[in-house]
């Protein structure tokens, strides 16, 4: 028997573009997949297989904005400027961990500490069971600006532009500049602008020039409408702050669908005791996602995980049942935790799909989630790179090798 190789067959399929209803069986060759039959057949002679029974399999979660040192409900400022890198470093392990045990198979860090990202990324290539870490690093922040504590403070062209290559230097995947003020920073404004639109122009032109995508923290319109100009690859949150309050700009969102702009929706739902400021935006923001949707522009689901007592890292399969109430159908809301969300990571043709040449991260859920998004929560297994990590096979089932999260397994 070929260790190597493997199969597994359920009953349905979601591929990260659209369901298929009768069993599928994927061949999974050195963490990839080799090959997907809708035909009923069985695998090859000498390949173990694992049948999920009435289970329905789909490409691994992806979760596009995540901030992985941020422990949900903590003191963040407090931690980021007095917790040492070695207890920052064992709570992001503690996260990933979490993510991937809910279906996460791959997570867009957009702001540590230090390049701690980076780190567990590596750490996670080296033999480490985790999730794919897609690392931004500290984001580029104004002086004391949104999350100055991430350490990511450069004012003016000059120094964000060597900001940029202080990345590159170190190996991360995308830039990350907070166009505008956030919401969880002490003083900051979301409704400000925290850099001109020459200032960015010169940023997004400095990361191009090193093969880095650029993504924008942006709340208020002319932050968002100066990123989209200055050619960011993404805009997160996108919330269209005016000093009338939300206000969407049409001309804009055109903008972006004709550019192929990112838009990361995170997600935010109304609760009690939210601050009277917060929740009058939220009915505005989530109909200005709808808009932009039916526009055409890339709206993908993702959390902010981290962020707050209401954002744990596993949070992505709830969050996108109320990103679909709100913006989507079933089918177009899983679309944007897979493949949309992977073509927004750059990682268009390895990661989002369960298709042959792609890795074998793979969720497995009771029922069927194109009808029923709670399916999403009823996690029967999680595949990374081929190796099950998580999840409760069927009595009687042939069982893949297991990793632990904190186990042996190959990073891709």
């Amino acid at each position: 028997m070929d260790d190597s190789r493997s199969a597994i067959r359920a009953a349905r399929l979601f591929d990260g573009e659209r369901a298929h209803n009768g069993p599928v069986l994927v061949l999974v060759e050195d963490g990839r997949i080799t090959d997907v039959d809708l035909t009923g057949a069985n695998p090859p002679e000498g390949v173990p297989l694992t049948d999920l029974g009435d289970a329905t399999l789909l490409p691994g979660l992806i979760d596009a904005h995540s901030h992985l040192a941020f422990e949900a409900g903590g003191a963040t400022e407090h931690q980021m400027c007095h917790d040492d890198d070695a207890t920052v470093l064992g709570r992001m392990r503690e996260h990933a961990a979490r993510a991937l045990r809910a279906g996460i198979t791959t997570v867009r860090d957009l702001g540590d500490r230090g390049y701690l990202s980076l780190r567990l990324r590596e750490e996670f290539a080296e033999g480490g069971m985790g999730p794919r870490i897609v690392a931004a690093g500290p984001p580029l922040t104004r002086t004391r600006g949104h999350c100055w504590y991430l350490g990511g403070e450069a004012d003016g062209a000059d120094e964000a532009v060597a900001a940029v290559a202080d990345r590159a230097g170190h190996g991360v995947d995308l830039v990350k500049i907070m166009a505008t003020g956030g919401m969880s920073t002490t003083g900051s404004d979301p409704g400000g602008s925290q850099y001109t639109l020459a200032e960015l122009r010169a940023v997004t032109e400095a990361a191009h020039g090193r093969g880095l995508p650029v993504v924008a923290h942006a709340h208020a319109a002319a932050g968002i409408a100066d990123a989209v100009a200055a050619g960011a690859d993404g805009v997160e949150h996108c919330t269209f702050m005016t000093p009338k309050g939300v206000r969407l700009d049409p001309a804009t969102v055109d903008a972006m669908a004709a550019a192929g702009t990112f838009v990361g929706c995170t997600v935010v739902k109304p609760r009690a005791g939210m601050p009277d400021e917060v929740l009058r935006t939220i009915e505005p923001y989530w109909e200005n996602q709808a808009y932009m949707h039916r526009r055409g522009v890339r709206v993908v689901c993702c959390t902010d995980a981290g962020i707050n007592a209401h954002k744990p890292h596993d949070v992505l399969p709830t969050d996108l049942v109320y990103f679909a109430s709100q913006v989507a159908t079933n089918t177009e809301a899983l679309t944007s935790v897979t493949s949309l969300a992977a073509a927004s990571c750059g990682l268009a043709g390895r990661k989002g799909r369960v298709a042959p040449g792609h890795d074998a991260d793979l969720l497995a859920v009771a029922g069927n989630p194109v009808h029923d998004l709670g399916a999403l929560s009823r996690v029967r297994a999680v595949l990374r790179a081929g190796r099950r990590v998580a999840g409760v096979l069927p009595q009687g089932d042939v069982v893949l090798p297991e990793a632990g999260v904190s186990g042996a397994g190959g990073h891709r």
